[in-house]
């Protein structure tokens, strides 16, 4: 595995079958679900069938305490998902996974790296704006496809 930049954890890509269990987990702490189309499995699966290099994980030995996904379309670039076990935050591993995404995302030659904060989930708007995010004013919208998220 790669090291992270100003990390004492190595993050790597995401491998299957070493990583999904731990995963799941750390997401259903890290953002507990409400909605289907975010379910971690489902996101795990979606992502894989992309197979884009662009999902990784924080190790601390085998145990995974961190992840981000990106993702590019030529266009733009996206982070989902940051997510740090509880007992490893306020240690610089967000910033180190987001910084490592955002090589990632450099290297395909993305321009511009955009991010969605949930609503209620104010709090993190400072992490992001001390990497040197802003809000921009923009509005989300968004449209479920419901055949691929129940089927």
């Amino acid at each position: 595995m790669e090291k992270a930049l100003s990390s004492r954890h190595p993050i790597g890509p995401y491998r299957d079958r070493q990583h999904r269990a731990q995963v799941v987990a750390l997401w259903q702490e890290a953002f507990g679900y409400d909605t289907a189309h975010n379910l971690p499995t489902l996101a795990i699966d979606k992502k894989l069938a992309v197979n884009d290099g662009l999902f990784f994980v924080a190790m601390d030995k085998k145990t995974v305490i961190g992840s981000i996904l990106a993702g590019y379309d030529g266009h733009r670039g996206w982070l989902y998902s940051v997510a740090v076990h509880m007992d490893y935050r306020r240690q610089g591993l967000g910033a180190s996974l987001v910084r490592h995404a955002e090589q990632a995302l450099t290297a395909l030659g993305c321009m511009k790296i955009n991010l969605q904060i949930t609503s209620g989930n104010d709090a993190v708007v400072g992490f992001y704006e001390a990497l040197g995010y802003g809000v921009e004013p923009r509005i989300s919208m968004g449209r479920k496809i419901a055949q691929n998220i129940d089927g």
